[in-house]
C-alpha cells in the first residue's frame, strides 16, 4: 500500500484486545537476561572461526611508505596479515561502497592499514603490535572554525541545505529587537554499549555476515557493491544489536575486513572492535557552529529569522550535520535565511548520531529563544505561543498534527512553571543555586519502504519476517503486539523474526521511522491475511471481526486455526505517497528543567526533569518511555558533558575511551518524568503513529542550559556547559 491518503478508521482504531498502548513487557527480555539472545560476535556457525584484529594509522593524514609485516607474519598463531597490497577486488569508493585497505593514501587518524588474522583473539592482537607501517605525513586541517573559511554549500540531504523565504537581512537590520547569536557544539560519540562485531563466513561465492547493524537492506547492498558481488550472494544477520543511535546505520570496516579475510582463509573470521578503536574507525557526529539572528517587533512577534551552521567531514564525504533543519518549521516568521555549510576536516567520518540535526540545532535555537525572552521581557513560552505557526512556514502546507503549545502547556502546569523566577540567580537552597528552564522539542517525522510476511498455521501460531532489526528500542515487542491484535491473538501465539535479509526488505532501524514503516508493511500483510481468512469463513471481510483466536462476522464465528489447511501466508508493503509533500509532519514535545548550580565550584546537577511529548499513537506505553527517558539522558550527557576533544597537533581524539569520553551517568540523571499527550495522526501511516527513538533528546539539552542560566546568570554558549565556562561568572553572582 501506498500512503497516498490520511488513513481511514481501522482495526488499530477498535484496538480490541486492548494490545495497542499496552505496556507489554519485552517479549526477548528473557533472552536477554538470561544470555540467550545471541549478539553478533556469539556466533559460531561455521566452525571454528580465526580472530582478526585492526592495525590503526598512527597518523591523520598523508600516505604508507612501506608495511612490514614479517614479524606479524612469523608471531604464533598468526594465519594472515592483510593490507593494500594483497586485499581482496573492491569496487571504488561510494556512497553505497566503503572499500577497506584499497590504497596508500590515509585521510584519518586510526583508518585501518592492515588486519592481522590468527588462532585467537590474543594472538592476533600480539601479531597486529609487530606490524611496522613508516608514513609520508601531510599537515591536515581538525579545527571547524579555522577550516571554515574553505566551507562549501553540501548537496542536499532530506532536502537542500538552504532556503530562503522575504527578505532576511532587510527585515532583520529593521526590526526594533535584535539578537544575534552563535552557539558551538563539540564532535561526540554515539559511545553504545555493544561494539562493531562481524563474523563472516563464506559458502562458494555466497558471504554470510553475522554483524551488528541497522539498516540491513542497505548493508546488504553495500557489502555486494563494495566487493563487487551480486546483493543475492550477500546475507546480512543481526538479530540482536546492542545499540547504534546511528553509528550502525552503514557498513562499517570490520564487517569488509572480516569478509574478506574470511575469503583468503576459506573460514570463518570474527572481528570485533576494541573500544578505543571505535572512536576512530567508526563514525561519530561532527561539531557545529551555529549562528542565529532572531529579529522580532515590540511584542515578540518574529519578523526575521535566521539559521546558519557550518560543519565539518573527512575528504571525499558530503554528509553535513543538518543543524539549521527544524528552525525552517518551528516558528512563525515572514523573512527567513536557512543555510548550512560544510567545511573538510581531516578527523575520523562524520555521520547521523541520534537525531542527526535536531540534537544539535535545538541547542542553539531554543537557547537563542531563551534569550530573546529575556531580552523582550516575556516569559519563555509566552514568546512562543506568540510565534506559533497557522501552517509550516517553508513548505507552505498544514501540518499533520502540531501540539507543540498543548505540550508547552501540560509541562507548565505539572512542572510548576508559574513558579520561576525569571530573574537568575536569585533562588538558593543552601550553597546550590536554583535555576528553572524549558525548551521546545520538534523531530521530523519519516517513513520508508517496508515489507512483511505473516503466516498463520493450524497450530495457531502466528509467524511474522521481517529483515528488521531490534537496536534495543522494543521492534521485538511492539510488532508482537500489532499482528496480535490484527489477527486477534494472544502475543504468546506471536512469532517474530527480524534480523535477516533472507526476510522480506525491511526499513531498518534509524531516524525514528522504524516502527511506522516496518509495523505499516506489517499492518498491510496482516490485513492482506485477514482478507484471506475471511474468505475462507466465507465472511466479508470489511465487517469480519478478529479477536480472541476467532473470526466473527453476523453472529457467526469460526476458530481461525480450522481455516488455514497447511497454513496461509500473505505478504505486505508500505511505500511513502502523497502524504509526505502533502503535510509537515514533526513529533513535538516540551522538556522542564530545575537545576543545583553549586555557587563556589560550579558543579551542576538535574534536581529534576520532564518531558511532555506528542508522537501520535502510542503503541507501547513501556516501551515509549523508555526511549524518551534514553533520550532525555542523552541530552544531559549534551548539555554537561560530552565531547570528544581533538587534538590538533596528532590530529586525533584524545579520550577515545569510555573513561574519558563522559556520557551520562546514574549520578548524573535523577528520576525523569514522561508524559504522553493523546494522539493520533492519519497523514502519517496506518498505524497513526510518530517515530519516538530521537525525539526525547531533541530541546532536552537547552533546557538544562536554560535553566543553568536562570540558576547562576553566566550564559555559556559554547557546549559542553563544564563547570570551568561557568566558573568566571560565578563570584559576582554568588555575591
Amino acid at each position: 500500500m501506498e500512503m497516498s491518503k490520511p488513513a481511514g478508521h481501522n482495526a488499530l482504531d477498535d484496538n480490541r484486545q486492548g494490545l495497542i498502548g499496552k505496556p507489554l513487557d519485552r517479549v526477548d527480555g528473557r533472552l536477554k537476561v538470561t544470555g540467550r539472545a545471541t549478539y553478533a560476535y556469539e556466533y559460531n556457525e561455521g566452525g571454528q572461526a580465526s580472530y582478526a584484529y585492526i592495525v590503526q594509522s598512527t597518523i591523520a593524514k598523508g600516505s604508507i611508505i612501506s608495511i612490514d609485516s614479517a614479524a606479524a607474519e612469523r608471531a604464533p598463531g598468526v594465519q594472515l596479515v592483510l593490507t593494500y597490497k594483497n586485499m581482496i577486488a573492491q569496487g571504488p569508493k561510494t556512497k553505497e561502497s566503503s572499500p577497506q585497505l584499497h590504497d596508500e593514501k590515509i585521510t584519518h587518524f586510526g583508518q585501518p592499514v592492515a588486519l592481522v588474522v590468527a588462532s585467537s583473539f590474543e594472538q592476533a592482537r600480539a601479531g597486529a603490535a609487530l606490524v611496522n607501517v613508516r608514513y609520508q605525513q601531510d599537515a591536515g586541517e581538525f579545527n571547524l572554525n579555522k577550516a571554515k573559511v574553505h566551507a562549501r554549500v553540501p548537496p542536499p540531504n532530506q532536502q537542500a541545505p538552504d532556503a530562503t523565504e522575504g527578505e532576511f537581512e532587510a527585515a532583520f537590520v529593521a526590526a526594533p529587537v535584535q539578537l544575534d547569536v552563535t552557539y558551538t557544539t563539540p564532535h561526540q560519540s554515539h559511545a553504545m554499549m555493544e561494539p562493531h562485531a562481524t563474523l563472516a563466513l563464506w559458502n562458494g561465492d555466497h558471504l554470510t555476515l553475522y554483524t551488528s547493524n541497522q539498516m540491513l537492506a542497505q548493508a546488504q547492498g553495500a557489502v555486494a557493491k563494495t566487493l563487487q558481488l551480486q546483493p543475492t550472494q550477500v546475507r546480512i544477520i543481526s538479530r540482536y544489536v546492542g545499540g547504534g543511535f546511528g553509528a550502525k546505520l552503514a557498513i562499517q570496516a570490520d564487517a569488509i575486513l572480516a569478509a574478506a579475510a574470511a575469503k583468503k582463509l576459506g573460514r570463518p573470521v570474527k572481528l570485533a572492535l576494541a573500544r578505543p578503536q571505535v572512536f576512530h574507525v567508526t563514525t561519530h557526529r561532527t561539531a557545529t557552529e551555529q549562528r542565529i539572528r532572531l529579529g522580532t517587533d515590540k511584542d515578540g512577534h518574529i519578523q526575521a529569522i535566521a539559521h546558519e551552521s557550518w560543519s565539518g567531514n573527512t575528504a571525499g564525504e558530503d554528509f553535513y550535520e543538518s543543524a539549521a533543519d527544524q528552525t525552517r518549521s518551528l516558528y512563525a516568521g515572514a523573512n527567513r535565511k536557512i543555510a548550512h555549510r560544510l567545511s573538510t576536516l581531516d578527523l575520523p567520518v562524520a555521520s547521523s548520531m541520534r537525531a542527526p540535526g535536531e540534537a544539535v540545532g535545538l541547542l542553539a535555537i531554543e537557547c537563542a529563544m531563551d534569550e530573546l525572552a529575556e531580552k523582550l521581557n516575556l516569559d519563555p513560552i509566552e514568546l512562543r505561543k506568540r510565534n506559533e505557526p497557522s501552517q509550516d512556514p517553508t513548505k507552505h502546507v498544514p501540518y499533520s498534527t502540531r501540539q507543540l503549545v498543548p505540550c508547552m502547556e501540560e509541562g507548565a502546569r505539572r512542572f510548576g512553571w508559574n513558579k520561576r523566577n525569571p530573574k537568575p540567580g536569585q533562588v538558593r537552597d543552601g550553597r546550590w543555586l536554583i535555576g528553572h528552564g524549558m525548551a521546545a522539542a520538534s523531530r521530523g517525522n519519516f517513513l520508508r519502504p517496508s515489507k512483511a510476511s505473516a503466516r498463520l498455521d493450524g497450530d495457531g501460531i502466528l509467524t511474522v519476517r521481517m529483515g528488521m532489526t531490534d537496536i534495543g528500542t522494543g521492534s521485538y515487542t511492539i510488532f508482537t503486539q500489532i499482528a496480535a491484535e490484527m489477527l486477534g491473538l494472544p502475543p504468546q501465539r506471536v512469532r517474530m523474526l527480524l534480523g535477516d535479509t533472507e526476510f522480506p526488505a525491511a526499513a531498518g532501524s534509524g531516524g525514528s521511522f522504524g516502527a511506522a514503516s516496518a509495523g505499516s508493511g506489517l499492518y498491510d500483510a496482516c490485513m492482506a491475511l485477514r482478507g484471506k481468512l475471511a474468505s475462507a469463513a466465507g465472511f466479508n471481510a470489511d465487517s469480519a471481526l478478529f479477536a480472541n483466536g476467532q473470526i466473527s462476522d453476523g453472529g457467526q464465528s469460526k476458530p481461525l486455526v480450522e481455516l488455514v489447511g497447511a497454513g496461509l501466508e500473505a505478504e505486505g508493503e508500505i511505500k511513502p505517497g502523497a502524504t509526505l509533500k502533502q503535510f509537515s509532519q514533526q513529533a513535538y514535545g516540551a522538556h522542564f528543567v530545575e537545576v543545583g548550580v553549586d555557587m563556589d565550584t560550579g558543579e551542576v546537577r538535574i534536581r529534576r526533569m520532564l518531558g511532555v511529548f506528542a508522537a501520535g499513537r502510542i503503541l507501547n506505553e513501556k516501551t515509549a518511555r523508555s526511549q524518551a527517558l534514553g533520550g532525555m539522558t542523552f541530552g544531559i550527557g549534551a548539555a554537561l558533558t560530552e565531547e570528544l576533544v581533538v587534538d590538533e597537533q596528532l590530529g586525533l581524539f584524545a579520550n577515545h575511551d569510555l573513561a574519558e569520553y563522559h556520557v551520562a551517568t546514574n549520578a548524573d540523571v535523577p528520576a525523569l518524568e514522561v508524559v504522553f499527550l493523546p494522539e493520533v495522526d492519519d497523514k502519517a501511516n496506518p498505524l497513526k503513529i510518530k517515530g519516538i527513538g530521537e525525539l526525547g533528546i531533541c530541546g532536552a539539552g537547552a533546557a538544562v542550559a536554560n535553566a543553568i542560566y536562570n540558576a547562576c546568570g553566566v550564559r555559556v554558549r559554547d557546549y559542553p556547559m563544564t563547570l570551568d565556562k561557568l566558573l568566571g561568572g560565578l563570584p559576582a553572582q554568588a555575591a
